[in-house]
């Protein structure tokens, strides 16, 4: 009796998350992409390099190459508003690190002039969304060296749709960096991505401090995400279609 009754508790949970993800995908139908949506611009070099990795024939080697450039530009380079022209790219937009506050600071140069330049205002640490997130560590290494990374491991439940949490590793004191990146190559419905988010504001994260990073994500699994954080910012390769499958991590680790 124990049993049946837990089973049906957790049964009805299911059937009422999965229908309140229904409902918030028919409200965020109505509504545009948030200005804290920041998508690549659609640029010759980084257009091609899509091309590149939605090829079935590209190698193996290309692939992770071309992949790890891209991943590095999310999360170093500039990233396009929708609502911004593109003739505004160096002037307003911003890069994923430039979300990130900062200090000013005057250094003495090896010349002895002194330098008005910045430093980074507090931590900034990473938590990647298994095993897709282990992708974008390879460019986040390269652009921070000793960037501290999580772990969370989020697996949907093919049946409800519904993310199941598995496995967490935060680093101690996250409540207090002054940026936190989460990363997942790909985001569909939005569920995995809210459970990441919900995870790291129970730990202390304040929800202004996290930036969500992706190469590719629907945009009803966007505007799910921040209609429910409107406070986090988002930054997106490309607008893919809807329901498009996972495939990014198979094709990067080659199984």
């Amino acid at each position: 009796m124990v049993v049946k009754h837990i089973q049906r508790k957790l049964q009805e949970k299911s059937e009422k998350h999965t229908e309140m993800l229904r409902n918030l995908g028919l409200v965020a139908a109505k509504v545009e992409l948030p200005p804290n949506v920041y998508v690549m611009p659609s640029t010759p070099q980084f257009v091609g390099m899509n091309t590149i990795l939605q090829t079935p024939e590209t190698e193996k080697d290309d692939f992770v190459f071309y992949f790890d450039r891209l991943a590095s530009i999310l999360i170093e380079k500039y990233v396009l508003p929708r609502h911004i022209s593109f003739l505004y790219i160096n002037l307003e937009s911003p890069r994923a690190l430039d979300m990130s506050p900062y200090d000013s600071t005057t250094v003495e140069t090896p010349q002895g002039n002194q330098y008005l330049g910045l430093n980074p205002r507090g931590i900034v640490s990473a938590v990647a969304i298994l095993r897709g997130g282990s992708c974008l560590e390879t460019a986040l290494k390269r652009t921070i060296p000793d960037c501290i990374t999580g772990r969370l491991l989020i697996q949907t439940d093919e049946s409800s749709s519904e993310p199941e949490l598995h496995y967490l590793k935060v680093q101690p004191g996250i409540e207090d960096h002054s940026m936190v990146m989460l990363l997942d190559p790909q985001m569909t419905s939005g569920g995995a991505a809210l459970m990441a988010v919900r995870v790291l504001i129970d730990h202390g994260v304040q929800e202004d401090r996290i930036v969500f990073v992706t190469c590719a994500a629907g945009e009803t699994g966007l505007k799910r995400l921040t209609a429910v954080y409107p406070k986090i910012k988002v930054v997106v390769g490309r607008i893919e279609d809807e329901g498009e499958p996972r495939w990014m991590e198979k094709r990067y680790f080659g199984c």
